[in-house]
């Protein structure tokens, strides 16, 4: 195969080939003359295209990204790590984070879901935590169109065919359905681990002389991508476009984790530092990690593993090939790291030491092919604080007035939005799952949260990821606030205390003033829930651009939540338990029609001025029903969400198979209204009195279960009546069907 020649610095500069690596031409203008007063070569100008990416620098949404409160008595580890850690007691806590994969994932569906799952598990591991879950957060176009078939299809088996091999239980998640993520699918991961406080890691890599290692798989050609595959070499004058998708190895990535986690328990003597090598790769990871110790590096690339031949510098340096990670160890004991990876039949190799000058520098055949201040790289990318605009739709959906559904047939209405994909049972997804590898999973998919115990206490850990981003479309502050709000009441109504959360803040283009204005917006209402909630914010990710054709996504900005179950008797589901117990809705039903789903399946557009929202009032909800299940005295608790009162109740009955009578002071459209703040409950009837005292007025009797195998709900205007087994036929069969 012929090479050419890289271009050089000054046919760079003058062909302005930069531009097509994302950089703009005030961007090296700082390069050349503020930073490194000389203009870069290839490989330098290649590394500052990716590390002043949004996606590595976040140069868009680091004023957007200081609104979220990040600190709490909870709080050991914020963001800028790999992950972020939350105190648990007993010594213990939890380390979790979300990542998004949403390009790849549109591009190759299986890989993008795959590697987006194996990428979070290292960000995990590298922390020094044992992941001991996974969920996901899944958004796609309507189940009518045979791509969008195909996208779920391959995504599911890519999250499934990772996790069931690499042994890490797959246990929550959700799956909504849109016309807008049609061309753009969203793909979030979220990994949780536990770690004891004395093993907690750090990504940094400080101590002249100190040796980096790089251990893992060997670095190819894959993922040298975005906005740099103009990057490549020419091949006989012609650009060859490399896939953009990386493709992973869980079986090679579970010996990592072994590997990793000994090195980190039973090694900590000579560990300086571990990190992952995930987005630009090696380049990423080693500046990251020199950066944040204030020192500088030296690698030597001709020692860098190698599974392709005549790689340059910049294709070893942004390669995103997966399974890798990169360590500083102390001088001395590099030989002692080589045996323990050896062991696990995995290399490990010096590829270059720490200094103390703070200059990044990199050689290759005896050549220094690059020389830069390290922060240049991590730090000091630009940040912008771009233009925002209110989007027109805004004012307009202010003034329309609001959706007024006029429900015929009451019976008719329930049974067609059971059917509707985003609320139809997801069970044909979860069942690929393993959900119950490792034997800790307490909750398995299909209630409010997954639970998980936490073996040799009484405590258990309750996860959730939520977003509804039609509330954001209409309102980006309080669909903001809502979703945060919303995974907050998964985990109360699981018998858990809410702890931190993480995002995947998924937006279209920060370019546009009315993109950006979404971010902005959506960010502030995210930041007020989290601090009157207590829940800060400790890592996560943001992926702009999902746009096709000028067309964007709906703000979703996806919330992942871990709480903590302080005794696994507290653990509660949303299934109803027994004939006779007493039903109660928990919170105030209002008129409240725009963005739901009600008005999606009747208009097929969703528009108007969003519901009101109070957070005082969602906390002390929230409270007041942790104190009365931590009593004993719930049996069964279930957030309403999309789809309203008619759909939670129904959903209450299906596992069992029980019926329920209830009688609701409403009009028949409102069963299916989506209030925030509310519960379906059950309790015994004996607790009757002592759980309405501790609802201090706000939990309302209904009615009860019966055994009737009927759902039969009576309102002011009319009486809906069909059997559970009818019911729960057509919304687990609903999604199947599609899919045929």
């Amino acid at each position: 195969m012929m090479k050419m020649n890289e271009p050089s610095a000054q046919e760079i500069k003058q062909q302005r080939i930069y531009s097509e690596w994302g950089l703009t031409d005030e961007e090296y203008r700082m390069i050349e003359e503020d930073i490194l007063e000389r203009m870069p070569n290839y490989t330098e100008t290649g590394l500052f295209s990716v590390m002043w990416s949004e996606h590595c620098s976040y140069k868009n949404s680091k004023s957007v990204l200081k609104k979220f409160p990040t600190k709490g008595p909870q709080v050991l580890q914020g963001p800028g790590e790999g992950a972020g850690i939350v105190d648990i007691g007993d010594g213990q806590a939890v380390v979790f984070k979300a990542e998004s994969h949403n390009h790849p994932s549109a591009v190759e569906p299986y890989e993008g879901a795959a590697t987006g799952v194996g990428g979070i598990i290292r960000d995990i591991f590298s922390m020094g935590a044992r992941p001991i879950a996974i969920l996901d957060s899944l958004r796609f176009g309507e189940l009518t169109n045979e791509r969008t078939k195909y996208l779920l299809e391959e995504v599911v088996a890519g999250i499934s065919g990772y996790g069931n091999c690499i042994g890490i239980p797959t246990v929550g998640g959700e799956v909504a359905f849109d016309p807008c993520y049609e061309g753009n699918p969203l793909v979030n991961a979220m990994c949780v681990g536990l770690i004891d406080h004395k093993d907690i890691q750090k990504g940094q890599a400080k101590g002249g002389g100190n040796a980096i290692m790089y251990v893992g798989a060997k670095t190819g050609r894959d993922g040298i991508h975005g906005a740099t595959f103009a990057s490549e070499e020419f091949v006989e004058g012609q650009e060859q476009q490399r896939s953009a998708v990386q493709v992973g190895d869980p079986f090679m990535e579970k010996l990592l984790l072994e590997a990793c986690l000994e090195l980190i328990l039973k090694h900590s003597d000579i560990l300086v530092g571990i990190q992952d090598m995930g987005a630009a790769g090696l380049v990423s990871s080693s500046a990251e990690m020199a950066s944040k110790a204030g020192s500088g590096l030296i690698l030597d690339l001709d020692d860098v593993p190698q599974r392709e031949t005549g790689m340059t510098p910049y294709e070893m340096m942004l390669s995103e090939s997966q399974e890798r990670m990169l360590i500083c160890v102390e001088k001395g004991h590099e030989d002692e790291v080589i045996e323990l990876f050896q062991k696990y039949e995995l290399e490990a190799v010096t590829i270059g030491k720490v200094t103390d000058d703070g200059l990044y520098r990199l050689n290759h055949h005896g050549v220094e092919v690059a020389n830069l201040p390290v922060d240049a790289l991590a730090e000091d990318a630009p940040v912008y604080t771009k233009e925002r605009q209110e989007p027109k739709r805004i004012k307009k959906f202010e003034s329309l007035g609001n959706f007024d559904p006029k429900i015929v047939d009451g019976t008719e209405t329930l049974l067609q939005l059971l059917q509707q994909p985003t609320i139809a049972s997801k069970k044909m997804i979860y069942e690929r799952y393993d959900a119950q590898v490792r034997t800790n999973t307490v909750v398995l998919p299909g209630s409010d949260a997954a639970v998980l115990r936490i073996r040799g206490t009484k405590k258990a850990l309750a996860m959730t990821t939520d977003c509804n981003g039609r509330y954001l479309f209409l309102n980006p502050e309080i669909g903001g606030q809502i979703a945060v709000a919303e995974a907050a009441r998964n985990i109360i109504a699981s018998g858990g205390q809410p702890l931190a959360i993480t995002d995947c803040l998924n937006y279209g283009s920060p370019d546009k003033p009315e993109g950006f204005w979404e971010l902005w917006t959506s960010a502030d209402g995210i930041a007020k829930a989290c601090e009157v909630l207590e829940t800060p914010v400790i890592s996560g990710n943001v992926s702009l651009y999902n746009e096709t054709n000028g067309q964007a996504i709906y703000p979703t900005p996806v919330i992942g939540m871990v709480g903590l179950v302080e005794d696994l008797k507290d653990i509660t589901t949303q299934e109803f338990k027994a004939v006779d117990d007493l039903i109660y809705v928990v919170g105030k039903t209002n008129a409240d029609f725009n963005g739901s789903e009600l008005q999606k399946m009747t208009l097929g557009i969703i528009e108007g001025k969003l519901m009101d929202f109070d957070l005082t009032v969602e906390k002390n909800i929230q409270q007041l029903l942790l104190k009365a299940i931590q009593a004993g005295v719930v049996k069964s608790a279930h957030d309403c969400s999309e789809g309203g009162l008619g759909i939670a109740l129904s959903e209450s009955v299906f596992k069992n198979k029980f019926g329920l009578e209830v009688e609701l002071a409403m009009p028949v459209s409102w069963l299916f209204s989506e209030t925030q703040s509310r519960f379906v409950v059950s309790i015994k009837p004996e607790n009757q009195t002592m759980f309405e005292d501790m609802m201090d007025g706000n939990a309302e009797f209904v009615g009860k279960v019966t055994d009737s195998g009927l759902i039969s709900i009576q309102t002011y205007d009319q009486k809906i009546e069909v059997m559970t087994q009818t019911a729960k036929k057509l919304w687990e069969e609903a999604i199947p069907c599609l899919m045929k």
